[in-house]
């Protein structure tokens, strides 16, 4: 059962977020640095943890293999893969000496929003890694490197230009990234073709981010939006190939998996920011969904395992 709220209310943030914050003496909003560079500076205990950063992660394996989680979901990369992981997604990094790669970190406000509304830079929904070979490799590689340099180059021209180089230069890699099959590859439209279904499918996504804590009810989201539940149905399965209660309660398992890895709440007080009218139900749930209790997943992202998904 869910607990009836007014759509558009409910509870605030509970999961902090890791801000992005500028090396000394660079430009905010973006950071390019190798692996290794990564590893001679981040504590390896702290990348190993869960955490929930507030800015994009785009990481490209140059050699060797590296296992990083996502929303609880592990991806083994390896050569030729791209990790694209968004705002407010808990992520952590396995072991990072068996693999060599580039890291660029960037804000979303540090694109343009022409480039940031193409590439659909928010949409978490979207498959975190893709494995790009030929001209889409080319063709990423070629961006990542150039952006590379230039980050590197600091000083060589005014800053105010610099920055402006960078941002043209992280549109171009995003947009590869967001298309790495050119026009019938990367974020396209729904799998009907249809642009009505595809519009259909991003007002039911963006409202279900906005109200899945007070609903799970997929008449009450049809309601509000104006479209029949069996609309609402075929636009999810078309685009993102699960139906549209499937679709909430997804988004609702992994908000409770964010909520148990970051906090220490007891599972009532985790069920009434849910939307569940008490714990008991709210247990039943997630033991459906995950085939485990809240307090075993707990237990097990806390020891570091991050398999539980």
């Amino acid at each position: 059962m869910v607990k009836k709220r007014h759509m558009g209310e409910g509870p605030g943030p509970l999961i902090p977020e890791v801000a992005f914050s500028a090396p000394a003496g660079r430009p905010a909003g973006v950071e390019v640095m190798t692996l290794a560079e990564l590893r001679g500076r981040a504590d390896r205990c702290q990348l190993a943890t869960p955490h929930r950063p507030g800015f994009h992660h785009l990481l490209a394996v140059d050699s060797g293999r590296l296992v990083h989680s996502v929303d609880f979901r592990e991806h083994p990369l390896t050569p030729g893969d791209l990790l694209w992981s968004r705002p407010g997604q808990v992520q952590h990094f396995g072991d990072l000496s068996g693999a060599e790669g580039r890291l660029v970190l960037f804000e979303s406000g540090f694109l343009d929003p022409a480039t940031a509304a193409t590439a659909r830079i928010e949409d978490w929904y979207g498959p975190p890694v893709r494995h790009l070979d030929g001209a889409a490799a080319r063709g990423v590689d070629e961006a990542l490197g150039q952006l590379h340099r230039e980050f590197g180059a600091l000083g060589v021209l005014p800053l105010d230009v610099h920055l402006d180089v960078l941002r043209h230069l992280l549109a171009v890699l995003v947009l590869r990234a967001a298309y790495p099959g050119g026009p019938q590859g990367g974020v396209t439209g729904p799998g009907d073709g249809s642009c009505e279904a595809g519009a259909t499918y991003l007002r039911f996504r963006d409202a279900v981010e906005r109200d899945f804590t007070r609903s799970r009810r997929v008449a009450d989201y049809a309601r509000s939006l104006g479209y029949a539940p069996r609309t609402l149905s075929r636009a999810t399965e078309a685009a993102a190939g699960v139906g549209a209660k499937e679709f909430i309660d997804r988004r609702v398992e992994l908000e409770a998996k964010r909520l148990l890895a970051h906090g220490d709440q007891p599972a009532a007080r985790i069920a009434d920011r849910l939307g569940f009218d008490d714990a008991t139900n709210f247990t039943k749930f997630f033991q459906r969904r995950a085939g485990t209790t809240p307090i075993a997943f707990r237990t097990a992202v806390r020891g570091g395992a991050g398999r539980t998904g």
